[in-house]
């Protein structure tokens, strides 16, 4: 989704600067209910996964909420939904003006999900220079506080145990263009909190499954083809997870109890693979064993991957990297979101549940 063509050359990837220096941001401040009443909030891919869970989220409080789509724009997970609608593109500085005009919040869920292409421009000129963009005209509007979805891909690897949001990105030479492009974007996000004033918190959010996964989502496809045994294996690695209720909740405690300049990991437990698929498949009344694929297996597959994608100058989904990035993350620490922002998800399986009966529903229809 998302696909734009590229903005400017680009030197280099940013590599992450100290979370503790980061985090030392002169206004920083613990918002809470003595902030005053909360106003309009606009939703910025309000019709993707996440970000139309936000918008449910919003109204569920109360909320007078505005989102911004383009006209081409699939909304069947908005639609019905008593909100104030605007066309416009989240890449158009002008458009972001005239979404964010009386708008007291702002929500950023935009992003390139497409982790196996190999060329970074599209998946940059929307991770970062749509986000530039949105900060810009954040600044401008005056909005008291912007909050930005940012991902666990951000996080440093801890072998010692579970990595926290002071775990600062430490494998840019095993990281795939998507997750160097969102710690560029991360980075950049601090930077205008710590120099521009943005009243900005970001969300490191796991892996989401739930229902209304239209596009759908690469890990929620993933888990329903191996629920339903197209897939017959699994393989080494962990995996972050939320149910994607609770990660929108999350979003607005963090709006409402979250520290300018701060970031929280918004994921409710880490499994591995082969547990993820035998709960997917119990939620379809599926038995299945899926045994784990070794790992030198798995970058043999890699290696062939990156060779024809090579050879037919286009991209494939099983790389080298893509292969690394399923095994060498950390189990990630949600404390501080439970502590901070008050936030206390429900087990995930009751999610994954509802995303695998969903995805029944879609392919039945």
């Amino acid at each position: 989704m998302f696909t734009a063509e590229f903005a400017r050359p680009y030197s280099g990837w940013v590599s992450t600067p100290s979370r503790g220096s980061t985090h030392s941001v002169a206004m920083s401040v613990l918002a809470d209910s003595t902030v005053g009443p909360r106003g309009r909030a606009l939703v910025l891919g309000a019709n993707g996964f996440l970000g139309s869970h936000v918008v449910r989220a919003l109204l569920d409080d109360g909320r007078t909420v505005r989102v911004m789509v383009r006209a081409s724009s699939d909304t069947r997970s908005i639609d019905g939904l008593d909100v104030e609608r605007v066309i416009g593109d989240a890449l158009d500085p002008a458009s972001l003006a005239r979404a964010m005009e009386g708008c007291d919040v702002v929500y950023h869920s935009v992003v390139d999900t497409r982790a196996w292409l190999r060329d970074p421009a599209p998946l940059r000129r929307v991770n970062v220079e749509g986000l530039r963009a949105s900060m810009d005209a954040a600044l401008a509007a005056g909005v008291r506080r912007f909050v930005f979805t940012s991902t666990i891909g951000t996080i440093g690897l801890n072998p010692n145990g579970l990595a926290t949001e002071d775990h600062a990105f430490d494998w840019a030479d095993d990281a795939p263009a998507y997750i160097l492009t969102r710690v560029e974007a991360e980075d950049l996000f601090f930077r205008y909190c710590r120099e521009k004033g943005l009243p900005g918190v970001a969300c490191c959010v796991a892996s989401t499954f739930g229902a209304n996964d239209y596009a759908p989502t690469p890990h929620g496809k993933l888990l329903y083809e191996a629920a339903r045994g197209r897939i017959p294996v699994s393989w080494p690695g962990r995996f972050a997870i939320v149910g994607i209720g609770d990660a929108a909740r999350a979003l607005v405690f963090a709006e409402a109890r979250g520290t300018v300049g701060e970031r929280y990991i918004i994921a409710e437990k880490s499994i591995p693979f082969r547990e993820l698929f035998t709960i997917g498949a119990r939620a379809l009344d599926r038995s299945a064993s899926f045994p784990e694929v070794p790992l030198p297996l798995m970058y043999a597959g890699g290696y062939v991957g990156d060779a024809l994608a090579t050879l037919f100058r286009t991209s494939f989904k099983l790389s080298v990297k893509s292969v690394r990035l399923m095994h060498i993350m950390s189990d990630m620490d949600g404390a501080k979101a439970r502590r901070e922002l008050g936030w206390t998800p429900r087990a995930v399986e009751a999610s994954i549940g509802e995303a695998m009966r969903f995805f029944e529903r879609q392919a039945k229809a």
